[in-house]
C-alpha cells in the first residue's frame, strides 16, 4: 500500500494557526508570543505540514538537541534562536520537548507601514537554512528573555493608540540583537568557519584550474552554499563578517586572481582566458577586470612585456 503523503495547510492568519494549534486565541490579530510553560500544543497535527504567512522567531530556553524546523532540523546546544521567512513551509514535530522556551508570530502587515517592514529584508537570518541556528551564550539568553518578557507584558496589557508602535520597537530591538550575537557567533567560531574558507578555497582553485569552467560557466554563489552545505544567505553573512567581502565578490577575486596568473605566464588570448574562465562573453571579462583592478586585461599584459 502507498505511503499517504503528510498534509500541507496553508495558513494565512496567526488566529487561523493558533486554532489549529489548540492554543488561545491572540491577543491581537496580527502578533502572538506562545509560551510553552503556559500554553501546551496540540498534537492532533503532528507530521502535517505547515505554510505560514508570517515571521516565525522560536526561542528554546534550556533545550538541547534537534528540532525539526521549516524543511529540515536545527541542532540547538542548550537553547537558541530559529527564524522563519513567511511562505516557508514547517513540519510540527510530534515531540513535546521540542515545544521548548517561547515562539514568536508577527504578520507582514504589522509592520508594513513602519521602517521595519522595508529594512527586515537586511536581517539576512530569516533565509538561514536548517544547522544555522543562533546559539546563545549565557548573558545573551538572559537578553533574549527579557526582550520576550516585554513582548508579553505589552501584548497582555490593554490595546491603545501606542500599543503597535512600542511592539514593532520591541520586535526590531529583538532583531537588532539577534544580528549582533549571530555577529558574535562568527567570529567565536572563526576557526571552524576559517576551515570552511579554505575548502571553499580548495573548491574554487580545483573549479578554475580545469576546462569545467568552460564547459559549466562561472562559478555561482548557490554552487559553492550548496557545497559547504549552507544557505547562501549564511555563507555571504559568515564572508562579509569575516572578510568584509560577499560571496558573489569572493568569486570574483579569486576569478581576477586567476587571470592574472594566466595572462602573466602565458601566451593565451585575452578571449581565451576569458572563455577559459567560464565566461561566455570577453567583454563581460574586460569590464570585470578593469572594474576589479582598474586597468584591462591586455594593460595588465603589457606591464610584465
Amino acid at each position: 500500500m502507498k505511503a499517504l503523503a503528510p498534509k500541507l495547510y496553508v495558513i494565512n492568519s496567526i488566529s487561523e494557526l493558533m486554532r489549529r494549534l489548540g492554543l488561545p486565541k491572540p491577543l491581537h490579530p496580527l502578533i502572538a508570543l506562545v509560551n510553552y510553560e503556559k500554553s501546551a500544543v496540540s498534537l492532533a497535527d503532528a507530521g502535517s505540514s505547515f505554510s505560514i504567512d508570517f515571521y516565525k522567531i522560536s526561542f528554546k530556553l534550556n533545550f538541547k538537541g534537534q528540532v525539526k524546523y521549516g524543511q529540515g532540523y536545527y541542532d540547538f546546544e542548550e537553547g537558541g534562536l530559529a527564524f522563519l521567512a513567511p511562505n516557508q513551509v514547517v513540519t510540527m514535530s510530534g515531540e513535546e520537548r521540542s515545544y521548548d522556551g517561547y515562539t514568536l508570530y508577527f504578520h507582514r502587515d504589522f509592520i508594513r507601514n513602519y521602517p521595519l517592514g522595508k529594512a527586515i529584508s537586511r536581517y539576512g537570518f530569516f533565509s538561514y537554512g536548517v544547522s544555522e541556528a543562533l546559539f546563545l551564550a549565557d548573558k545573551e539568553k538572559q537578553i533574549i528573555s527579557l526582550l520576550f518578557d516585554t513582548i508579553a507584558n505589552e501584548l497582555a496589557g490593554s490595546i491603545d493608540q501606542f500599543s503597535q508602535d512600542v511592539l514593532v520597537s520591541q520586535i526590531e530591538l529583538l532583531l537588532t540583537y539577534s544580528n549582533r550575537f549571530y555577529n558574535r557567533q562568527f567570529i567565536t567560531r572563526k576557526v571552524v568557519y576559517t576551515d570552511l574558507i579554505a575548502k571553499m578555497d580548495a573548491y574554487l582553485a580545483a573549479r578554475l584550474d580545469t576546462e569545467q569552467a568552460s564547459l559549466t560557466g562561472l562559478p555561482s554563489v548557490k554552487e559553492l552554499s550548496d557545497y559547504l552545505s549552507l544557505s547562501p544567505r549564511y555563507l555571504t553573512d559568515m564572508l562579509k563578517s569575516l572578510t568584509g567581502q560577499s560571496t558573489q565578490q569572493y568569486i570574483h577575486n579569486r576569478l581576477i586572481e586567476k587571470a592574472k596568473d594566466s595572462l602573466s605566464t602565458s601566451n593565451l588570448t585575452v578571449a581565451e582566458i576569458a572563455y577559459m574562465l567560464g565566461f561566455e562573453h570577453p567583454q563581460s571579462f574586460n569590464k570585470l577586470f578593469k572594474q576589479k583592478t582598474k586597468i584591462s586585461p591586455v594593460e595588465f599584459r603589457q606591464s610584465f612585456a
